[in-house]
């Protein structure tokens, strides 16, 4: 796909809701002239708390919409998904499929000390431990202490990450962890980087931080250019917002959350694909 039409071809980028935009905004910031289709799937979020099969058959029907936009690489920007559905929807498309989980487990195995590494994510990514498994595959001596934080994602999508009551529900799920040894803490839901400033004033500064979204977006860059896909264009990039429901609420989230500017958000019925 080398020719340019395949260039300027849109990198598609999925999740269960409005924590993915933290994985599009360090695309938009680390590959500026890429063009993006984004789709939060709101009727059906959390996914933290889904069956396998169930997560296996969003993404599928996901996957297949953003075929329809004819991207040229698919980011599942949601640990959940990564965690449970990645294995099997890459198998089943030929366009390069990549998670926030390996990116993720890579900058904490680089960073960590004492090899002693925190994962907070949701109860489906926890108990998975497919985070704690990527982990021992690059260093076969780290501990992982994971720790599930179910109440963090409607926190963040109902508006309350600077509120006192978000600091009560941080101190009530992580203060176990806060009396271990980790020196690295993975943010292992893409929700959580948006309460990433509480969460490091919580650890203080003896704990390092990895937010996945970044490197995510470090390796799509490297996925993009080998395989001659980068955009060239010097045509300022777009992008196009879709959910499964709350259209409006989720385009006044996303302005808060984006330098780009989300005009109107559109209705997409996924269980037709």
């Amino acid at each position: 796909m080398k020719n340019n039409s395949g260039n300027t071809a849109p990198v598609g980028v999925f999740d269960s809701g409005v924590g993915g935009l933290t994985v599009a905004r360090e695309i938009m910031r680390q590959l500026p002239h890429e063009n993006i289709v984004y789709f939060g799937d709101t009727a059906r979020v959390p996914y933290g708390s889904k069956s396998r099969d169930n997560i296996i058959r969003f993404s599928r029907q996901i996957i297949r919409f953003l075929e329809t936009k004819e991207v040229k690489a698919i980011v599942i920007a949601c640990n959940t998904a990564s965690a449970l559905a990645l294995e099997t929807v890459k198998e089943e498309t030929d366009i390069p499929v990549i998670g926030v989980i390996v990116p993720g487990a890579r900058a904490a195995v680089q960073a960590t000390r004492n090899g002693i590494i925190g994962v907070a994510g949701t109860e489906a990514t926890i108990r998975s431990e497919t985070y704690t498994k990527v982990i021992r595959e690059m260093n076969p001596e780290a501990v992982v202490i994971g720790k599930p934080c179910p109440l963090f994602v409607p926190l963040v999508e109902e508006g309350f990450a600077k509120h006192r009551i978000t600091e009560e529900v941080i101190d009530i799920y992580l203060s176990d962890m806060r009396q271990t040894q980790i020196d690295t803490l993975i943010l292992g839901c893409t929700h959580y980087p948006l309460l990433r400033s509480k969460i490091m004033a919580f650890f203080g500064e003896k704990v390092h931080i990895v937010n996945p979204a970044y490197e995510t977006a470090m390796d799509l860059k490297h996925i993009l250019r080998e395989g001659g896909n980068e955009n060239l264009s010097d045509k300022a990039a777009s992008c196009q917002f879709y959910v499964s429901d709350a259209a409006e609420k989720f385009s006044q989230f996303a302005n808060t959350i984006l330098s780009y500017d989300v005009g109107a958000t559109k209705l997409v019925n996924i269980e037709e694909y």
